[in-house]
């Protein structure tokens, strides 16, 4: 097996120099015959290349015009997801690329900031501050369930209007991801956001474990089915033959486990891990339409959903209900487990591949996991009655929200930026450095599946209604409190009945919608018994 170690001086002007070029070409600044020969002197690939010529003079040609900004000077701050790859990502192409092509074609300039929280605490900063009518963010990536509570408010700008009056934002995105990351209420055609990433739930995989011909014979003549090697095998594999395959490469003498997912009450870690069980199972958690939740989550459905997530903690390493998203990068790259559950957006850390690098390229060559031993894959689907497989898993991801409270100037510079982040080309460039796009255009482009791991897994579930969202809820907070605390209080046996713990955050949570004015159905006096 062969790996790249990082040489951090050559990617870094690889970079620099990739992103001067990209600028040239948005802005006009280089003929067409230099963009070829500068791409193919940085090594650029055909597809890359050409992608950038048959947009050529797009971006010029689309702010053609003079702004009634020019002259002007805008300090932009953005409020987004510390530590989270994509939310830097947001900032760094805004500074990069249009910064400059604001200057070139607007005639203003703007400079970018980044202010980050991490993710149980973002919605707060955000919060604490549009609550007072302030203009300190002027951009915020948003967590998608987060609509609500800020379109309720009148927070947040809504989008159809700016949508009418500039074109080039009525863009065609996935489905799942338009009613994700841009409607409320539920089901309307009232847009507040614009997807900035995508993120589906993906298995990763230990191909240096599962590819050696040892394991793969034991475990055929244990299990009676083939341990499976490629992507369209993966397809295949349901839940209970994932199973067998965690218990297989589960040996806690050798340091070794088959599995571990997000179980920890931390933020929405556990709900956005266990709602698969119950979405691919035929559960369903409420009804966006007349806010009940009472009756609809606690079902049987639902609690054997519960069990069979909980199940699986037997093949997982001690401490595994305290996981979440950083503890799942660590444990699985230092050789723990032999399978994860986990963002597709965080493909790069997972694999231990140096973000923005070559693919390939190790981030930390003192750990065992390395880009080349890592396989990405659908995550497994659930058997049903006809036997075909059903895969309803979470949707991930965040979009850009502008803030309401913006001067009009600032409005139009973050208009403007929209505007720039959804070309071919910075969609392409997001792309080429590990974001999730999630426009039809972008997905479909050719060679899409291949120019990173993990786009294949994530493409795969995004369409056709493999993932989908939750609520929407004004009330997201106070809900997703109340369900965090039942559903962990199950899992790490505070509780040992899952129908107890379904009960108590199903009624908490029809009293807050109750309460909230949601919703007009009270809890039933079943409810007065529910406690954890």
């Amino acid at each position: 097996m062969t790996t790249r170690t990082p040489d951090r001086s050559q990617d870094e002007d690889q970079a620099r120099a990739h992103a001067a070029l990209l600028r040239d070409a948005v802005v006009g600044r280089v003929s067409r015959r230099d963009l070829v020969k500068r791409g193919a002197a940085l090594g650029l690939g055909a597809s890359a290349i050409a992608g950038m010529l048959l947009n050529y003079g797009a971006a010029k040609t689309a702010a053609q015009g003079t702004s009634p900004l020019a002259g002007q000077t805008f300090d932009m701050k953005i409020l987004g997801i510390e530590g989270w790859p994509p939310s830097q990502l947001g900032v760094d192409l805004a500074t990069e690329l249009f910064a400059p092509f604001a200057q070139q074609t607007l005639g203003y300039t703007v400079n970018f900031s980044f202010e980050g929280a991490p993710f149980d605490q973002l919605f707060q900063r955000a919060a604490t501050s549009l609550q007072s009518q302030s203009n300190e963010y002027n951009i915020i990536i948003s967590d998608s369930q987060w609509i609500g509570a800020l379109a309720a408010r009148n927070w947040i700008l809504p989008l159809n209007p700016i949508i009418e009056q500039n074109p080039e934002l009525s863009i065609e995105f996935e489905p799942t991801a338009r009613a994700g990351y841009q409607v409320y209420p539920d089901g309307s055609d009232q847009l507040w956001g614009f997807p900035q990433e995508g993120d589906t739930i993906a298995l990763f995989v230990r191909q240096d474990l599962f590819s050696q011909q040892a394991e793969r014979d034991a475990f055929q003549a244990a299990n009676g089915f083939a341990l499976p090697q490629t992507f369209e095998e993966w397809e295949q594999i349901d839940i209970d033959q994932y199973a067998q395959i965690c218990a297989f490469f589960t040996r806690p003498d050798q340091n070794l486990f088959g599995m571990s997912t997000q179980w920890s009450k931390v933020y929405d870690y556990i709900t956005c891990y266990l709602y698969p069980f119950m979405f691919s199972t035929g559960g369903e958690v409420w009804d966006p339409a007349t806010g009940q939740v009472e009756g609809i989550l606690n079902t049987e459905t639902n609690a054997a959903a519960m069990e069979k997530n909980k199940s699986f903690l037997q093949y997982a390493p001690s401490g595994a209900t305290n996981h979440g998203i950083p503890e799942l990068v660590d444990v699985f790259t230092s050789g723990s487990i032999a399978t994860c559950l986990q963002w597709s957006a965080l493909g790069p850390q997972m694999m231990n591949q140096q973000a923005g690098a070559e693919p390939g390229t190790v981030a930390d060559p003192a750990r065992p996991v390395t880009p080349d031993g890592v396989l990405i894959v659908p995550p497994p689907g659930f058997r049903q009655a006809d036997g075909t497989l059903r895969r309803t898993y979470t949707l991930g991801g965040q979009p850009w929200v502008i803030n309401a409270y913006n001067t009009p100037e600032q409005t139009q510079v973050a208009i403007d930026f929209m505007k720039f982040w959804y070309l071919p080309e910075t969609q392409a460039e997001f792309a080429a450095r590990g974001g999730n796009p999630c426009t039809i255009e972008a997905l479909a482009a050719p060679g899409f599946e291949e120019q990173q791991p993990h786009f294949r897994a994530y493409k795969y579930m995004i369409q056709n209604e493999r993932s989908r969202d939750f609520w929407h809820s004004p009330s997201y907070a106070e809900m997703l409190l109340a369900q965090q605390e039942a559903f962990s209080a199950y899992v790490t046996d505070v509780v040992t009945d899952p129908m107890q713990a379904l009960t108590y955050a199903a009624c908490t949570q029809q009293q807050i919608l109750f309460d909230s004015e949601e919703s007009e159905i009270e809890p039933s006096d079943a409810c007065a018994d529910a406690t954890l």
